[in-house]
């Protein structure tokens, strides 16, 4: 609700009627609305604050941006500015009152500066949190609609050859999809979601990856609604009270980044809020959560990126990336304050760098409730396929204890699958140093040795081949490698691109009768090899399964599934899991229960084919299974705390024939557990219900 003061109509009288006198000294010294800054000092410090290196302690100094343009009279050069003697220009609007708070003062189109809201503005309108770190002017705003309706994102990537989504194989037609959605979104949730839900299998890729790599690369460009909060490095000491700005008591599920590593794609900083974002959308068609419920987050302790920090339409903080303890303390304080105000809350660590990513993870993961989505997800998601790779070739899940591994990347995630693959090994068997010695693991320097010394870590240190052993020196190439020892699986996860040669794959063949190949980078582009190049040089006998979507291949007459290795068959239902039960801890268990029952969705008929992971069509069943078997797996070890969903699963142990079920149930639900079903009434489904107005203050 907006309300001028009643001396605004004044605004209608000519100007000589109302100020006779600042009329006279507009015509003789042609003012213009340009604002005044009283020293190049404080120019230049408005202008550091704005970047991001200004002091949070005083706001109004960031406000110094709007003094920083100077007017000089032509006649005597006298200086003139806003309010000049008590008098506003003919351009200046008079104060607007103000009746909202926080999101509602975004949604108001007539009041809404976006980024432009001053420091001061933002603390009194309790916008802090809600919109990126970043104050821009009206004019730099003008400036980016303008270069947007001029020439639009895409076709600014068209022109540039060394685009790096235009190289991946985007096209205008993703764009123009993911744009469409997106307004659909921002106008009515409810609409968006059921129609992500009744055709994800077609929009998932627009929706999350591929496109989702290019929303990130263009998030501040493409900046219209605010979604989600913005915790920066400059709001600690402040981020329980900014926590409180969001409106809503009850969030479920957090998807925090910081930008390092996003998805293939490197240092984006702030605008790596996309991947948060898609995720999220990932968690309310997927899993059923509620979509007032969950809560997309990015932590900004600035970028590492040049181009970014030299981009003027940039909205993150224009520094160097926070690093070591003061890093460390600004992520302690994100998480005390999101489980302050929200205790239950489940938290997903999203592609947080190398450097940090395990550190974070283990830091948090035996006190509070959260995952890393990069190490634990994709690592759930890579065993389950190998299960089902085993499964395809008639041999028993123990089998993955006889496999040998050769994996491209060391990162986070590809040391993630590594370690997760032995614990497989170890629960079917096999002893840890048996398992380790089944790696082969390569990074941006070849293949690693014990003759680089102390230079990996503790965890990296265990897989290091002998020197020379097998015939390998240290650095040898993934070639070199596969031709020497033959294994059985091709993993990759290091974002090179296409590195796997077709004597590369040639040589995996030769050496197995259905290699398992598993380009699994993200997005498309920065895959270790195609679908079509694992087709053909392997002779159509491989299993193959990347990250980003590839479509079925044709060899020979035969159509070959191309398997999409996803963490979205794992994350959803996994944190759905957690948040039903109220377990108190993600704990390994879980997270091993949750790989198999991804396995367990494969139909017979689908493995016969090379078929490894399920259609997408009905992804909540899919969603459903994996929930019910990491509250299972919580229940069993103490750490399931919430009644009904206990006694559900108590019941389950005890009528396990599930005779119960009503005259009426579809054929599926009959095959569905008791859990399982359960979980599925618990979902948010999207649809109109009616609605009933109640005052302020009332039910709150």
């Amino acid at each position: 609700m907006i309300r001028r003061f009643p001396f605004v109509s004044r605004n209608q009288q000519p100007l000589s009627a109302r100020h006779p006198a600042l009329l006279q000294r507009w015509e003789k010294s042609k003012i213009s609305c340009a604002l005044w800054a009283p020293s190049s000092s404080v120019r230049s410090l408005a202008a550091s604050t704005i970047a991001g290196n200004g002091s949070d302690d005083d706001p109004s100094l960031s406000d110094n941006r709007q003094l920083e343009r100077v007017d000089v009279q032509r006649s005597d050069g006298e200086v003139r500015w806003r309010y000049y003697k008590g008098f506003p220009d003919r351009h200046q609007e008079l104060p607007t009152y103000v009746r909202q708070l926080g999101p509602a003062v975004l949604a108001n189109p007539h009041i809404n500066k976006g980024t432009a809201f001053l420091w001061s503005e933002r603390e009194r309108f309790h916008l802090r949190g809600l919109l990126p770190a970043r104050m821009v002017s009206m004019e730099d705003q003008t400036d980016r609609v303008v270069e947007e309706f001029r020439e639009g994102a895409w076709d600014k990537a068209a022109r540039d050859p060394n685009d790096e989504m235009v190289s991946a194989g985007l096209t205008p037609d993703n764009i123009r999809k993911w744009e469409y959605l997106t307004g659909i979104q921002g106008q009515n949730e409810t609409l968006y979601y059921r129609v992500l839900l009744d055709n994800f299998e077609e929009m998932a890729s627009v929706v999350y990856t591929p496109t989702v790599g290019w929303a990130c690369l263009n998030f501040s460009r493409m900046f219209r609604v605010a979604r989600g909060m913005y915790f920066s490095s400059r709001d600690k000491g402040h981020m329980v009270s900014i926590a409180y700005n969001w409106p809503s008591h009850e969030v479920d599920a957090i998807v925090v980044t910081d930008g390092s590593r996003i998805l293939g794609l490197g240092d984006l900083g702030m605008n790596g809020m996309g991947i948060s974002i898609g995720k999220l959308d990932l968690y309310v068609a997927a899993a059923g959560f509620h979509p007032a419920r969950v809560l997309p987050c990015v932590m900004d302790v600035g970028t590492n990126n040049d181009k970014l920090l030299e981009d003027k339409n940039y909205l993150g903080l224009s520094q160097r990336r926070l690093e070591g303890e003061e890093y460390l303390q600004v992520m302690d304080e994100f998480v005390a304050a999101v489980k302050a105000r929200w205790p239950k809350v489940i938290i997903q660590f999203e592609d947080f760098r190398t450097e940090y990513a395990s550190k974070l993870l283990e830091r948090y993961r035996h006190h509070h409730l959260c995952f890393n989505d990069d190490i634990q997800g994709t690592a759930a998601t890579a065993l389950a396929g190998i299960y089902a790779g085993l499964a395809a070739m008639d041999k028993p899940y123990s089998d993955i204890r006889h496999l040998r591994f050769v994996v491209c990347g060391a990162g986070s995630a590809g040391m993630g699958v590594v370690l997760w693959l032995c614990k497989a090994m170890e629960r079917h068997g096999a002893d840890p140093e048996e398992a380790a010695r089944n790696f082969w693991i390569l990074d941006a320097d070849g293949l690693m040795t014990t003759a680089r010394g102390d230079s990996f870590d503790e965890t990296t240190r265990r897989f290091a081949r002998p020197e020379g052993g097998d015939g390998l020196n240290d650095g040898a190439n993934v070639e070199e490698v596969v031709t020497k020892i033959r294994p059985e699986v091709l993993l990759g996860l290091s974002g090179a691109g296409r590195i796997w040669s077709p004597e590369t794959i040639t040589a995996l063949a030769e050496g197995t009768e259905r290699p398992l190949i598993f380009p699994m980078s993200n997005p498309s582009h920065k895959s270790e090899c195609s679908a079509e190049d694992a087709a053909k040089y392997a002779e159509g006998r491989g299993i193959f399964a990347s990250g980003s979507p590839f479509d079925d291949v044709t060899y020979k007459g035969k159509v070959l599934p191309s398997n999409q290795s996803n963490n979205l068959y794992v994350f959803p239902g996994l944190a759905l899991g957690a948040k039903l039960c109220q377990a108190t801890l993600v704990t390994d268990g879980m997270i091993m229960a949750a790989s198999e029952a991804l396995a367990s969705c494969n139909h017979p008929e689908d493995l016969v084919k090379g078929r490894i992971y399920p259609g997408l069509s009905d992804v909540r069943s899919i969603s459903a299974r994996v929930a019910a078997a990491v509250m299972r797996q919580a229940h069993s070890e103490g750490i399931a705390s919430h009644p009904k969903a206990v006694a559900v699963m108590d019941r389950e142990a005890r009528d396990d024939d599930d005779d119960e079920q009503a005259d009426g149930e579809e054929e599926d639900d009959k095959k569905r557990t008791l859990l399982e079903r359960y979980i599925l009434n618990q979902m948010y489904y999207p649809a109109y219900t009616p609605l009933a107005y109640v005052p302020p203050g009332v039910l709150e």
